[in-house]
């Protein structure tokens, strides 16, 4: 059975949404479900969720890291939180995955120095599943490394190829390099080195993509370094609430507006499903040597239930080995 350890101390409103995650999980899936954080709270909030299904287990872990503590200081300081004792626990295979909303710099951080990296990868990068026209694009990297190299820049898509390929199903997935024009030539000269790189690269390489195009569809994996992609997934998060108010502050405006979202509500609802980031589970950390889901902090218990289930399916399809062999 598939082993998956959840940092239960993640979320901003730890443990509750992330026990009920996990006990959502394994009341679905075939997994065995590791809760790491503080147990006398694991298992209070445990109580509220009789009768626990028998796949759940705790394993204790008396500190937390903060989600605004230094990354690398708090990893090196406090050696007993969650996040430490979760990638110690995937670092000595004792689990086979491992699931967090917390601090995401720390959890990269301990991942990568507890784990290290996949042969021929340099840096590990945070894949994010973003909505599109047509389906879904993996945009990497959105938050992991900011100084990244060209070489790095390959390799993410690389990595997002193969996540595409095996995770989300899309065959030679097509790979763009985010930039601000469509031409060869645009860009700096650190995004023309990339460009270059794309085109030896033997990937299905569609050349650049302009921010306009993110949710077109036309792109299976978006190719950019973590301060482009980090600041590109706010503003898409954040455009995408002002819309949902907007709509909603509209749809109650009037009697007329009112009738139209009554007759409107299976289409509304289909459009907020595709929207949330429930549905999604959580961002894969791609180039480390294990499996790890990255969720959001203030993930309800549907996302991390769904950040578990895609941990599982990264293991089941073996993602890391297709990596390796892509990149050697």
């Amino acid at each position: 059975m598939i082993k998956i350890a959840l940092d239960a101390m993640g979320t901003d409103t730890f443990p509750s949404a992330d026990v009920e995650g996990a006990v959502l999980a394994a009341r679905e899936f075939d997994y065995e479900i590791v809760l790491v954080g503080k147990s006398e709270l694991i298992e209070k909030e445990l109580e509220k969720h009789r009768p626990v299904p028998e796949n759940i287990s705790i394993h204790h872990a008396p500190e937390v890291i903060g989600m605004h503590e230094q990354p690398v200081l708090s990893v090196r300081r406090k050696k007993q939180s969650s996040i430490v004792v979760l990638t110690n626990l995937a670092k000595e295979k004792k689990v086979d995955a491992m699931v967090s909303a917390g601090n995401t710099g720390s959890m990269v951080c301990a991942a990568t120095l507890k784990c290290r990296l996949l042969p021929g990868i340099e840096r590990a990068g945070i894949g994010v599943i973003m909505p599109t026209l047509k389906g879904t694009a993996l945009m990497i990297d959105s938050g992991a490394n900011i100084d990244a190299k060209p070489k790095h820049l390959m390799q993410y898509a690389i990595m997002g190829s193969a996540y595409s390929e095996f995770i989300l199903n899309n065959r030679s997935p097509r790979v763009g390099l985010l930039n601000i024009g469509e031409e060869e030539s645009k860009g700096t000269g650190f995004l023309k080195e990339a460009y270059g790189l794309l085109e030896l690269s033997g990937l299905n390489f569609i050349g650049n993509l302009e921010g306009r195009e993110l949710f077109k569809g036309d792109c299976d994996v978006i190719v950019c370094d973590g301060l482009v992609g980090n600041v590109a997934l706010k503003v898409s998060e954040s455009t995408a609430h002002a819309l949902v108010e907007m709509l909603k502050r509209e749809l109650k405006s009037s009697a007329m507006a009112k009738l139209g979202a009554m007759l409107s509500k299976a289409a509304l609802y289909s459009l907020k499903k595709k929207m949330d980031y429930a549905e999604y589970g959580g961002a894969p950390l791609l180039g480390i040597d294990g499996t790890c889901i990255i969720c959001h902090g203030s993930s309800s218990a549907k996302a991390i239930k769904n950040g578990i289930r895609v941990a599982g399916e990264e293991v089941i399809k073996n993602v890391n080995q297709h990596i390796v062999e892509k990149v050697t």
